[in-house]
């Protein structure tokens, strides 16, 4: 695929003896949802995190923009990190109990030298309307908030590094089945809204044939098959 926004060829993750991610390719258009779906320890999020290079990978190519991540230095990964934004699991341990909510959306825009006093708070209100939520909001702490605001708020902080890849490791698993259609409708809204790529880790079947394009079915490290939810009796068995 030429105008791939993500291209993996041949990924290895290895743990001392254990090959955790086993040769692992695919590709990911511009806004396109591709899920990488199996059991646990299937190599699901390690995939995840050579993909962002939080974990170098053992071997393979990690292509990104056209960019091949794996021969870059840190140095060099820096400008393009915005780009690529990770939506944890747990909504409450990627927030820090101590700072505000418009504190933990305003860091990306400080960190990258994006913040003034004039335009920052203007464009943390926006983020946080743009969630869902309404700009008062910021003046909260986490533990004030339920599960499912938390996660908008973890969607809010990384849409301000105005990214084009979002890597989403089990965003929704451990929210309450009454919210988790408010948070993948409003995924699909900003992808609609913004053109994202979403890398989506789910072990659920019956969310991924919700959201996903395209599945990769995953089992001991490697891509056993492949399928596409909007065909009819598409998911293997």
């Amino acid at each position: 695929m030429t105008d791939a926004l993500l291209d993996v060829r041949d990924l290895v993750v290895r743990y001392g003896d254990m090959t955790a991610v086993d040769r692992v390719s695919f590709t990911l258009a511009p806004g396109e949802t591709l899920a990488l779906n199996g059991p646990s320890g299937c190599g699901k999020s390690s995939t995840a995190l050579a993909v962002l290079q939080l974990r170098r990978p053992d071997s393979g190519e990690v292509r990104f923009e056209g960019r091949e991540l794996t021969a870059l230095t840190e140095r060099e990964l820096r400008p393009l990190r915005p780009r690529m934004q990770p939506v944890f699991q747990d909504p409450y341990g990627s927030l820090s109990p101590r700072h505000r909510i418009r504190d933990a959306v305003a860091e990306p825009l400080k960190v990258r030298g994006r913040w003034n006093g004039t335009d920052g708070p203007a464009r943390v209100a926006e983020l946080l309307d743009r969630v869902g939520l309404d700009p008062s909001y910021g003046d909260r702490r986490p533990h004030e908030l339920s599960g499912g605001q938390c996660q908008r708020v973890g969607i809010a902080r990384a849409l301000a590094s105005d990214p084009r890849l979002l890597i989403l490791d089990e965003p929704v698993s451990s929210l309450d089945p009454s919210v988790r259609a408010g948070v993948l409708n409003l995924l699909a809204d900003l992808q609609d809204d913004l053109g994202l790529g979403y890398l989506f880790i789910c072990h659920d079947r019956a969310v991924v044939r919700h959201v996903a394009d395209r599945v990769l079915e995953m089992r001991d490290g490697r891509v056993k098959s492949e399928w596409r939810p909007r065909s009819p009796d598409a998911a293997p068995r």
